[in-house]
This record gives C-alpha cells, structure tokens and sequence, in this order.
C-alpha cells in the first residue's frame, strides 16, 4: 500500500507560526520555575502545547514571546498561568493579547484605608473613653515675673548661661512665658514646697528651673537640654507633684500611678526616687522599677498602689505586659531621654506609650541634642516648646576645669597610682574605664595597696552595686573605679575629680563623665588620659575644649 505524502516540515512550522506571537512579561526571579533545570520545564511546555518559547531575560522583568496558532499560544499560556501561579505568584507585568485567565488567580482584595483610619479612631476613642478629665495649667504669674519687661527677659536668659526658648507648635506661635527669677515666684501658692526648698538651702532656681517651671505649669508639654548637673530633675518633678496633687479627683479615684518617670540606667532611676523622697509632697507615694531589682517586692509595691512611678523601660514592659501596673492612669510623663537610644530602648519606650492616655501631658530631658533625640521627641511630645541651656552643641560643665594628658598605654596605670598619691584628704574621684575587667584589676591593684575602693560596673549585683554607690556618697571610700555605666545618673555633689583612665567610647560620654563633678555650683577637675588608640576623637575633644576658653 503506498505510504500517505507528508506536508514538508518546513510548511507545518510555518502553519504553526502564522499568528503573530503573544508577548507578555514576568519577574525575572521566576524565569528559572519556567526554564526549569537544563531547560526542561520550557522543553515539556513546548511539547504539551505544540508551540515555541522564547524568553529574553532582563533585569528585574523578562520578555516570554510564545509562537504558534492563537489555539496553541493560549494554550501554551495557560500551562504558563498554572506553573507560575501553582506557587503562589502572581507574575504577569504586561501582555498583547487579552486572554482568559486561570480561575485560580483570584484579584488582589481592594484595601479601604478610609474606612480602615476611621475604625482605628473609633477603636482609640473607645479606648480612652470614661477616663476622668485632666487638669494641666496651675501656674499663676507673681507681679515681679509679669512685669519684666522684653528687653529684661532677653538680658537675664543671657546673663543666665545664654537660655533659648522657641515654640514647636506648626502654625500660630504661642508667647514664651517670662522666667521665674526667685522661688517664691512660682511656688508662693505652694507653701509645703518652699518650706522644703528652705529646708535644702538653695538660694535661688538654675537657669533650666527658671525657664521650664512656668512652661510646664501651663501644660505645655517641653524639651529641656541642658548640661549634667543643672537641675534638670528637679525641673520637672516640682510640676510634677503639683500637677498630681490638683486633678480634680483624688489619687485614691485614679485606679494607678499618676506620673511616669522613664530613665535609661538603675542607677538614674534610683537618683530620681532619692530626689522624690527627699522633697517629699503631701504623701506623695513613689516607687523605683528596674531590673535586676526584687520583682516580687516591686510588684507588691506597685499593686498596692503608689503616685509616681519612676522605671528603666525594660522593667516596666514586664510589669506592663503582666498586667502588674495600669499606665491608663498616667496623666504626667517625664523621659529622661539621655542613652535612651544608645541602650535601645526606643521600641520598649513606644510599646509603653500604647498604654498611656494620648492628652497626657509630656516632659522630655537630655543633655544632648542629636538626630536620634530630636527624633525621638517629635514622636510622642505634642505641640512643645524648648528650652536650652547654653549651645546645643556638645559642652562640658563650665564649672570643670579639664586637663588632657597624652601618654603611652603602658604608662597610664603608673601615672594614675602618683595621682591617687597627690589627692587631698577630702577630695572624692570618680576613675572611668572602657571595660568591666578593667575596673575589676584596677579595683584590685587599689586594695592590695591598702586604698579603700569600690568599683561599679553591669556585672556586680543590684546590691552590690547599691552598696558601692551608698558607700562613695557617704565618703566610706574616695576612689570609685567605673565603667559608663555609671557616668549618667550618678548624682554625688562633692565629686572633686574625674580621672578618665580610658578615652570613652565617643565624645558624647565624655562630656558626661566630666559633668559627675562641678555640679550645683561647685567647681571640679577632670583628667583625661589619651593614647595614640585615641586620636581619632582629637578633633572633637579640642571643639569642646576651645568652646570652653581651656585650649
């Protein structure tokens, strides 16, 4: 029987390809699913479909060309459609041909943000519904304040470290409110505070108290940037205990804490609860959470009920998250922002804020006032003033007088054995390390000598931490060997010395080691030891010592 004549192959590839082809695009990322290993998987997909695949690779997409009849490339693009989108993928950037696509390759849902912000304001206003009414401006101007003229106001903030203030409110500026130039000026109506100021023997505020008490007793909420031991703490812990003590229902009715304190360090929390205590205002319950500390007793504490509640932020995540505190209660929050970020404590300080009523009112502290800061204020403070003391650059205490010695390291531990020696017998140094071994031996060496010592560092107990500092205030030792742990919230007046027996670890901590002396008007000397490992901070540490008229 004779064989049945076959077109010529040339005219069947021709038949195959009369169609224009269809050209579509697909993530380049998925052009190896398509290929497959060898080129396989394209192979298998010609095969099933009687047609030709191109594909022209690009960077971020990849032209497919698909060759043959309009039957064959919708075929063929189908079995495309499936492998891709088997996997989840939804690849298609672009085609020329409109075609069926697979059912399976459902729409992506339309998201309704309006509707979505909406719900969350509902959400937030049922949150903080049936939470009693705050109370924020108590300050009542004195005749001598009121009647400083303008040209008076700008004289005294010059003559008093050179304050600036402004006004962070978007739109119509608010006025600056004059500064209080004697305590009876603000606290006149507050006859237990002046009797406790008394009782201290300050004579008058510090240039940060004169300028931020009226602000604050206006319910204004402000930033305060001013150099260690200027009284920050107390510029706003004063309106703090007025702003507790005047809501219009009583502690007893608040259900929690009425004033938030947030420090980086043990250590600061502990000194903001030392100044609580000792300005102690008409009952005024305060507490101090950290870690490290007894949990059991701060959760009993906190559960029977305090006023203030001063905490490093990990802590009170734990209590918060445990529903051991309320923080709904929280009408007054003050943030005493220094390393807050160096630590990491932005998160934990956000997930604090969940909790807390939106028309609180906001006092935020820092010596410094760098991006992260300034950041960091923006988020949480509403509509606040500023106030700064001096420049907002990095500047030591005026007070210090610094001195820089440049010296081999193996000559460092020599030289400070024959400063030690040279101390007077009622001088009081604080000697900085960069690492905890290193306070340990120095620590050490000191008491093989006979010298008493403590040493303070994050890997001594909470106790013996507490009984190391306990024992520097009180002058049982002279000498504390520490790491910067210590260098903020350390608060210990008749620090006559600061021995820097290695350079910190950025300028910032240096600036805050040399702030532990020459505080509340005191003067102070600090020694600095520079090696060749130091240079690189040379040219900021002559900025602060040019700044300073020390150079």
């Amino acid at each position: 029987r004779a064989a049945r004549p076959r077109p010529p192959r040339a005219a069947a590839g021709q038949a195959r390809d009369s169609a224009a082809p269809l050209s579509f695009h697909v993530d380049s990322a998925l052009v190896g699913a398509l290929i497959g290993r060898g080129g396989t998987k394209i192979k298998e997909l010609e095969d099933s479909s009687g047609s030709r695949i191109k594909v022209t690779r690009g960077t971020y997409e990849s032209e497919v060309k698909i060759f043959g009849s309009i039957d064959v490339q919708n075929k063929a693009k189908m079995l495309i459609d499936n492998l891709i989108t088997s996997s989840g993928q939804n690849y298609v950037r672009g085609k020329t041909l409109d075609i069926i696509k697979p059912e399976n390759n459902p729409k992506k849902p339309v998201i309704n943000w309006a509707s979505l912000r909406e719900n969350r304001a509902k959400y937030e206003s049922m949150k903080w519904a049936g939470l009693p009414p705050i109370e924020k401006n108590f300050y009542k101007e004195s005749a001598r304040t009121a009647s400083m003229s303008q040209e008076e106001v700008e004289l005294w903030r010059k003559e008093n470290n050179s304050i600036t203030c402004d006004d962070l409110k978007e739109g119509e500026k608010r006025c600056i409110p004059n500064p209080v130039c004697k305590f009876e000026d603000v606290f006149e109506h507050y006859p237990d505070i002046m009797a406790n100021i008394r009782k201290v023997g300050f004579q008058k505020p510090t240039p940060i108290q004169s300028q931020a008490w009226p602000i604050i007793l206006q319910g204004i909420d402000l930033i305060g940037i001013a150099q260690t031991g200027t009284g920050k703490t107390l510029a706003y812990l004063m309106p703090g205990f007025i702003h507790l003590t005047s809501q219009p229902i009583s502690k007893d009715q608040r259900g929690g804490p009425g004033m938030l304190v947030l420090a980086p360090t043990r250590e600061l929390a502990l000194q903001v609860e030392a100044e609580c205590s000792k300005y102690a205002y008409k009952g005024i319950k305060s507490i101090c959470v950290y870690g490290g500390g007894d949990r059991k007793g701060q959760i009993d504490m906190v559960t029977k009920g305090v006023d203030i509640v001063i905490a490093t932020p990990g802590r009170l995540n734990d209590l918060q998250m445990n529903n051991f505190i309320n923080l709904k209660s929280i009408t007054y929050l003050a943030n005493e922002a220094d390393r807050m970020l160096d630590m990491g404590f932005e998160p934990q300080i956000m997930k604090i804020l969940i909790d807390v009523r939106p028309d609180r009112q906001t006092v935020m502290t820092s010596a410094t006032w760098p991006d992260g800061v300034r950041r960091l204020a923006k988020s949480y403070l509403k509509n606040p003033m500023i106030v700064y003391v001096g420049t907002l650059d990095l500047a030591a205490v005026s007070t210090v007088q610094q001195k820089v010695i440049v010296i081999p390291e193996e000559e460092k531990r020599a030289f400070m054995h024959s400063f030690i020696k040279s101390m007077k017998p009622k001088d009081k140094v604080i000697i900085f390390v960069g690492k905890k071994l290193t306070a340990d031996d120095l620590a050490s060496d000191f008491g093989i000598q006979g010298i008493p010592v403590q040493s303070l560092h994050g890997n001594r107990e909470q106790c013996d931490r507490e009984q190391a500092l306990d024992d520097f205030k009180k002058g049982k030792v002279r000498i504390l060997v520490a790491t910067d742990l210590a260098s903020r919230g350390l608060d210990v007046h008749d620090i006559t010395h600061v021995f820097n027996f290695d350079f910190p670890r950025n300028i910032e901590e240096y600036v805050h080691r040399v702030g532990r002396t020459g505080r509340a008007g005191r003067s102070g000397e600090a020694v600095t030891l520079v090696t060749s490992n130091d240079w690189r901070f040379a040219s900021e540490l002559i900025d602060i010592l040019e700044r300073a008229n020390q150079v």
